[in-house]
C-alpha cells in the first residue's frame, strides 16, 4: 500500500484494524455499540529525533490507547497519526 504521507520526527501513521462485528458468543454488534479499535497496522514511520530512536517499523501490528492519535481520512481510508510514545505494545 503506497501512502503519500511521511510522518515527521517521532510520529507514526497507523491504519486501524476493523472493529469487532460479532461477540465471542456469536451475537452481532450494532454500529452504534461498536468500540473504537485499539489495534492497527503501522503504515509509515518518522525518522525519530536525536533523543528518541524509533522502535516500531512499517508492517508492525500495534496496540494503542482508545483516545490516542489524531484521525485522518486519505483517499477514503481512515488513519491515525500519533507519537510513538502513545503506542502501548507491538503484537
Amino acid at each position: 500500500m503506497a501512502v503519500n504521507i511521511k510522518p515527521l520526527a517521532d510520529r507514526v501513521l497507523i491504519e486501524p484494524l476493523p472493529a469487532e462485528t460479532k461477540t465471542a458468543s456469536g451475537l452481532f454488534i450494532p454500529d452504534t455499540a461498536k468500540e473504537k479499535p485499539q489495534r492497527g497496522t503501522v503504515v509509515a514511520v518518522g525518522n525519530g529525533t536525536k533523543d528518541h530512536e524509533m522502535t516500531v517499523k512499517v508492517g508492525d501490528t500495534v496496540l494503542y490507547g482508545k483516545y490516542a492519535g489524531t484521525d485522518l481520512k486519505l483517499e477514503g481510508t481512515d488513519y491515525l497519526i500519533m507519537r510513538e510514545d502513545d503506542i502501548l505494545a507491538i503484537v
